[in-house]
């Protein structure tokens, strides 16, 4: 009887235990495996990933050779916790789909993505991550697997709140790591100047990239803070401030220009209409300083 009395208590206590650890989870926004669970499988996604290799205007790589980067990037996250897949499980799908260093100026970017790419995407002058093969070929898409699993899931995949490790931002983190690591010259950067903090540490362009601009690699770093009309953010932001002592002290050349995000659609849709000379101009000292210097 007295036997029976204790494993009930202790039942009770294992469950009231469990209750706590999942509310304090959900209150604290942890993470739990019960948070997580892919749920769909969507076929089109390798049909889209394989579309988008084949029509790349960089590299045209051939179909085998679009094959052989399907298999290689599946293998980085399929019959794996979706939450437990490392930045260097893309290694080896880096290395099969290398970037090649050109005579462009590289774009960085920060919750500028839109702006960005309209600037970017009628020009060639500059190049961002998402010109480059595994750059164009996965962006906006979502994937992950699950344990037990080799098939691509599309839906219920965990984001960068639920945890850290899940397939699309170690992608992103690995794919940005290569592409800052091939920068050199003078480099750009967009930054949102709508946001009270700008350059922000946990964002990809400073936890990643930045991390790995050297000298004399990287001999200088353009900012063009993207701001509003009448916006009141401006170069000495306390967190730009931050972003060029962190520059120089790296022996790195800084600047910083705040131009209004009209002026540069403006200017990205007048593009084949102006020469060279006069597009850089318009944009602003910045940009311009940033092409011809060298």
């Amino acid at each position: 009887m007295e036997c029976g009395r204790r494993i009930v208590i202790i039942a009770v206590i294992a469950t009231v235990l469990v209750v706590v650890i999942i509310c304090i989870a959900i209150c604290t926004g942890i993470p739990t495996p019960l948070a997580v669970t892919p749920s769909q499988t969507d076929d089109d996604f390798k049909d889209t990933f394989m579309e988008r290799c084949q029509k790349f205007n960089g590299s045209k790589p051939s179909r085998a050779n679009c094959q052989t980067i399907w298999d290689k990037f599946q293998q980085a996250y399929v019959n794996k916790d979706p939450c437990e897949v490392p930045t260097e499980a893309y290694d080896p799908v880096i290395a099969e789909a290398p970037m090649e260093s050109a005579h462009y100026r590289f774009m960085f970017w920060s919750k500028t993505k839109d702006v960005v790419h309209e600037f970017t995407g009628k020009n060639n002058c500059f190049m961002t991550l998402e010109k480059f093969l595994l750059g164009s070929v996965l962006d906006d898409l979502v994937w992950c697997g699950k344990k037990g699993s080799n098939e691509t899931f599309t839906t219920g995949c965990p984001n960068g709140t639920e945890c850290v490790k899940n397939p699309v931002r170690s992608f992103w983190n690995r794919s940005s790591a290569a592409f800052a690591e091939l920068a050199w010259g003078n480099v750009t950067v967009m930054l949102n100047g709508s946001l009270q903090t700008p350059f922000d540490n946990e964002s990809i362009f400073a936890s990643v990239e930045l991390k790995r601009f050297e000298f004399p690699r990287v001999t200088h770093l353009a900012v063009v803070l993207v701001t509003q009309k009448n916006s009141e953010t401006n170069c000495s932001n306390e967190s730009l401030q931050k972003l060029k002592k962190e520059v120089l002290d790296k022996g790195i050349g800084y600047n910083c220009s705040a131009v209004t995000e009209s002026h540069l659609k403006a200017c990205a849709s007048d593009t084949v209409k102006l020469s060279h000379w006069r597009f850089f101009t318009i944009t602003s000292t910045i940009l311009f300083f940033s092409f011809y210097q060298t």
